[in-house]
């Protein structure tokens, strides 16, 4: 039996005062709901293990890159809950070294088959041919998407957003695939702006948000991609270092690190008018500081604390 019930909201907030026109600033630490499983990863399977086990599939098959937080959150639940689980990985170069990365290291440990493929042949990872391809290879099996965005995902990060947070008038979340981002515009309250991060670079968003959103209290800052997906720089370690020394909450380089990095450049800049009210939602990833700190290391730079 698959027991989607422990996929409860969290309540604790930590509070800032800013010194800023007055703002109050909410980080809502999402990624507590489980060790593993952080965070909207968590949110995006609930609704998919409950179909998964409506349709008696006993095998997952998802795609993703080398520090995936997906990949990662898919391979554990398939470990906790009995799965077989199969990750089509970008990157063929990576099957001769992936010993020595802690995400693919990880989703092995779990039980996790990977199949390495070029980055071409993954660009045509969802074609109706690759697919039949997967299948005459692997058998039947539940496909989630890169990211694991589909509609029982959004219904999921429905959730994240709760009674106790209509005293906020912005609510600001990382954006990847945009699932989580859609999720909070579906739920949010009739006064609340929802503002997204997003961890790459391109405008392809809007148009992925808009499949999924029913609401237009929606707006994507993009000037804090930091050069893109998994692009960071001395700033930026400077900022998440920093933050977890004055806070004593960490923040990872791809996601919730730009994201405050962005908030708190945007409070400075006035961009929020006096006296707003700000919820940060902390969705995790906190497992690729890992392979990060090795990037780092190898090019000499500080390392993430």
């Amino acid at each position: 039996m698959l027991d989607t019930n422990i996929f409860c909201p969290i309540q604790n907030k930590k509070l800032f005062k800013s010194n800023f026109k007055d703002l109050d600033l909410c980080l809502k630490p999402d990624y507590l709901i489980h060790p593993t499983i952080s965070g909207n990863k968590y949110r995006k399977l609930k609704y998919n293990l409950e179909e998964i086990k409506n349709r008696n599939h006993n095998t997952v098959l998802t795609f993703g890159g080398a520090f995936s937080n997906h990949i990662s959150a898919v391979a554990a639940v398939g470990r906790d809950f009995g799965l077989n689980t199969i990750g089509v990985i970008r990157g063929e170069e990576l099957e001769k070294n992936h010993h020595d990365n802690a995400t693919l290291t990880f989703a092995k440990a779990c039980g996790m088959t990977l199949k390495f493929i070029s980055r071409e042949a993954y660009r045509d990872k969802e074609s109706r041919e690759y697919l039949d391809s997967l299948k005459h290879e692997f058998g039947d099996y539940y496909m989630l998407p890169e990211g694991g965005t589909n509609s029982l995902a959004i219904k999921g990060c429905e959730e994240i957003l709760n009674s106790e947070d209509t005293m906020f008038d912005y609510i600001c979340c990382s954006v990847g695939t945009g699932g989580t981002i859609s999720g909070l515009i579906n739920s949010s309250f009739p006064h609340q702006k929802i503002i997204g991060f997003p961890a790459l670079k391109g405008g392809f968003l809007n148009k992925e948000i808009h499949k999924f959103a029913t609401k237009d209290n929606w707006t994507l800052i993009e000037d804090y991609h930091f050069g893109g997906y998994a692009k960071i720089n001395n700033d930026l370690i400077g900022f998440i270092n920093t933050f977890k020394s004055h806070y004593d909450i960490p923040l990872d380089p791809i996601y919730t690190g730009k994201m405050m990095y962005g908030i708190f450049d945007l409070m400075k800049k006035g961009y929020f008018p006096e006296s707003s009210k700000i919820l940060a939602i902390h969705t995790g990833g906190l497992q690729g500081i890992e392979g990060m700190n090795l990037k780092l290391k190898q090019k000499q730079l500080p390392l993430i604390r």
